[in-house]
């Protein structure tokens, strides 16, 4: 049969014909026939997503309902995505290394990304198995949030443990990654300071000179937050990129998937996801958590003051990423931008953390 992931790549909602469905299809069943593809939804953003229904008869083997991304229809997410290739990147994840993540994903049918061509990724709907999706302005409970806190420990303490894994794959620190930095650093003080301005009082004014300090030296600092211990990390840790499967989380969208410091993951999602007030009263607790799981996971000599001073530190990033996507419009539903934005910039005013990261 060939290379299976071969001539499935799509750039519109055009392209979803029987006969592309149908080359999906028969990588598991050979025979099967496809009668029909009704295209329910199309969300664009930082790539297109489509919910697709595949009329077939390889029920039980294959699903019907089917979740795809492409690279994004709007202009500017694509330029911004384009470049670095976060699609293929991801394509990449799930090609060749998620067979090994201690994480639920969701299952992929197939998936190609070619150069000058773009990608696909084709997964089964989330629906198919009764899982519920997030949604980014998602405010999580203190037991949602301990038990997503569970799960970044055991895949951060699986790489720590073992990075013979991650050295195979130069990819995940490669191309992709050296572009992103480039294009971060040359885009960083514009951006940031045309974010502030239409977050408005959603960030407090004595944040405004500190946030473009960082913008203006965003290369040094990023690799001052990339010197502590390596493992595999996310990178993209928000409510929206996590899906429950009854009261267990699995993760979606591994765009940004890198080697890393694990507790950035930690920063992220503690400062996207939860209520500042909420987060204020059990972030500790729940980095305790995150070292006793990590020391469970093997890993040892872990400093709890040392491990508070680097998650207060990569704080900045989760208040970039949002102010960013907001200066570039179109990448995320903008009233939920806004909720990150201000959960975000809660938890860098109360560390105080772009003091701690001053050059």
């Amino acid at each position: 049969m060939g290379n299976p992931n071969k001539h499935i790549l799509v750039h519109r909602p055009k392209d979803l014909s029987v006969k592309w469905a149908q080359r999906v299809v028969r990588r598991y069943v050979p025979e099967a026939s496809v009668f029909g593809v009704n295209v329910n939804s199309v969300d664009v953003g930082t790539s297109t997503r489509l919910r697709v229904e595949v009329h077939h008869d390889a029920s039980g083997v294959v699903p019907a309902r089917w979740f795809i991304k492409t690279p994004s229809l709007a202009l500017k997410p694509r330029l911004i995505t384009a470049v670095p290739r976060f699609l293929h990147k991801e394509v990449s994840f799930y090609r060749s290394l998620s067979a090994g993540i201690p994480l639920k994903l969701p299952r992929i049918l197939a998936a190609e990304s070619r150069f000058g061509h773009g990608s696909t990724l084709v997964m089964s709907d989330l629906a198919e198995y009764d899982f519920r999706p997030g949604r980014a302005a998602d405010a999580l409970s203190i037991d949602q949030a301990s038990r997503v806190i569970k799960h970044l420990a055991q895949l951060h303490g699986h790489y720590r443990n073992t990075p013979s894994l991650l050295h195979a794959h130069r990819w995940l620190n490669g191309f992709s990654h050296q572009m992103e930095t480039h294009m971060g650093t040359l885009m960083a003080y514009p951006f940031m300071k045309r974010g502030l301005q239409l977050a408005g009082g959603l960030i407090a004014k004595k944040l405004h000179q500190p946030a473009l300090n960082y913008a203006a030296n965003r290369r040094t600092i990023k690799q001052l937050l990339n010197t502590d211990s390596k493992t595999l990390v996310h990178y993209d840790c928000h409510p929206g990129n996590i899906f429950w499967a009854g009261a267990e989380p699995g993760f979606l969208d591994w765009q940004l998937v890198r080697i890393g410091e694990g507790i950035g993951d930690v920063a992220y999602f503690l400062a996207t996801a939860l209520e500042p007030q909420l987060r204020r009263k059990h972030e500790k607790n729940l980095l305790n958590q995150y070292i006793e799981q990590l020391a469970n996971a093997g890993v040892v000599g872990l400093d709890e003051d040392h491990l508070f001073r680097r998650y207060r530190m990569h704080l900045v990033y989760p208040f970039e990423a949002m102010v960013v996507t907001l200066a570039i419009g179109g990448m995320m539903q903008h009233e939920a931008n806004l909720e990150l934005i201000r959960r975000a910039a809660a938890a860098v005013d109360d560390h105080d953390s772009f003091a701690l990261i001053k050059v």
